[in-house]
């Protein structure tokens, strides 16, 4: 294999594919990335057997051929060029890389020991907006486990209907759910796509109102973002029924502005530092005024918040971190907690917009 290309293109597409990359695996040849050459095209690709990343960009082929590199000592090498042109030479189990009067070598791995991606037809798939999907991305993902022990909650439901996507993800604490528009869909299913692969994906669109098209074939899903290509196993198990988890109906509901909780929370938490604590605050909410409250050997802390509260006053203990995640990633002025008693759970959403966007989080004992 030999070919000329530009070096910020050739670093731009390892960094690109990196992150499929294997980082603990007995096989080595999955810690490399694979280079193919041909028809003036040099495609990268790396995988992990679970997600799978394909870049390609256009190079001058002398001559065709395929070598796989040690992914990540070429990726840091790679991201030290500039945008001089570049020679690729490789030759039985190794790389040669000149550029501009110098040049570096690289041992390979046999390219045939490499695996094959695996494809996805193209006949069924859902679409919709770049700007939907890295929102709903950022308002759920946070809450997907990451404990081994449940590997089918280590990924983002998608129930895919007629007109919408219901996106839910939790982890025995704290359960988000996101529904947006889809543009287009040839099947209503549901799919369990794991977090690193949707992350990913999100990632890489830009947030507009193009659009993102997922194939679906099998047990596989598949993005094509211009030159990129990303495929990735579904996770096979049943989800979590969510529907038994959230209420349906509430005794309390309040209304906060969303700046100033977030703000009062932000300072619990950093009072609320502790192992022994495990960030615990309590709300004492009466109705016209929300008290936060937090103690441990760092500190103390007590909030006094403006409130709307309809229904009985409440007294309700959370982990304060969760908290910090959902506030962050909420846009609006207003959020409302709607709550039963000091031992059920509590569900938040945005005022008026419950039925897009809610986070339903478990209390703990009270302080």
């Amino acid at each position: 294999m030999k070919l000329e290309c530009n070096g910020n293109d050739l670093s731009d597409a390892v960094a690109r594919v990196i992150k499929a990359v294997s980082v603990r695996t007995t096989n080595a040849v999955l810690e490399g990335i694979k280079m193919s050459a041909e028809n003036g095209t040099l495609t990268l690709t790396a995988t992990d057997l679970e997600l799978s990343i394909e870049h390609m960009i256009r190079a001058n082929v002398i001559e065709s051929g395929e070598v796989v590199v040690p992914g990540k000592i070429f990726g840091d090498f790679v991201k030290k060029l500039t945008a001089q042109s570049i020679v690729l030479t490789a030759t039985g189990a190794r790389l040669k890389i000149d550029y501009e009067r110098s040049e570096g070598e690289f041992g390979c791995y046999p390219a045939e020991q490499y695996p094959e991606v695996n494809s996805v037809a193209d006949t069924q798939y859902f679409e919709m907006k770049n700007s939907d999907l890295k929102d709903l991305v950022n308002k759920v993902s946070f809450s997907v486990c990451t404990d081994d022990a449940h590997p089918t909650l280590k990924g983002v439901l998608f129930e895919i209907n007629e007109s919408d996507v219901v996106a839910v993800a939790l982890d025995g604490y704290r359960l988000a759910k996101c529904v947006k528009p889809l543009v287009t869909t040839t099947a209503s299913t549901s799919l369990v796509i794991p977090v690193r692969a949707i992350l990913e994906i999100s990632r890489l669109i830009e947030d507009n109102d193009n659009t993102v098209k997922f194939f679906m074939h099998k047990n596989f899903l598949m993005v094509r973002l211009d030159a990129t290509t990303i495929t990735t196993r579904l996770i096979d198990g049943e989800f979590v029924n969510y529907r038994q988890i959230v209420p349906q109906h509430f005794d309390t509901h309040v209304y906060i502005p969303k700046a100033l909780f977030e703000g009062a929370i932000d300072r619990a938490v950093l009072m609320a530092r502790s192992e022994k604590n495990n960030y615990l605050v309590r709300f004492d909410i009466s109705q016209n005024n929300m008290t936060v409250r937090s103690r441990s050997e760092v500190g103390n802390l007590e909030e006094n918040l403006p409130v709307k509260t309809d229904g009985a006053d409440i007294s309700i203990s959370f982990n304060a971190r969760y908290f910090i995640e959902f506030l962050h990633c909420m846009d609006c002025d207003t959020v409302v907690l709607h709550m039963t008693n000091s031992t059920s759970a509590c569900v938040v959403s945005p005022a008026g917009g419950i039925e897009e966007y809610i986070y339903l989080v478990l209390p703990v004992r009270s302080l």
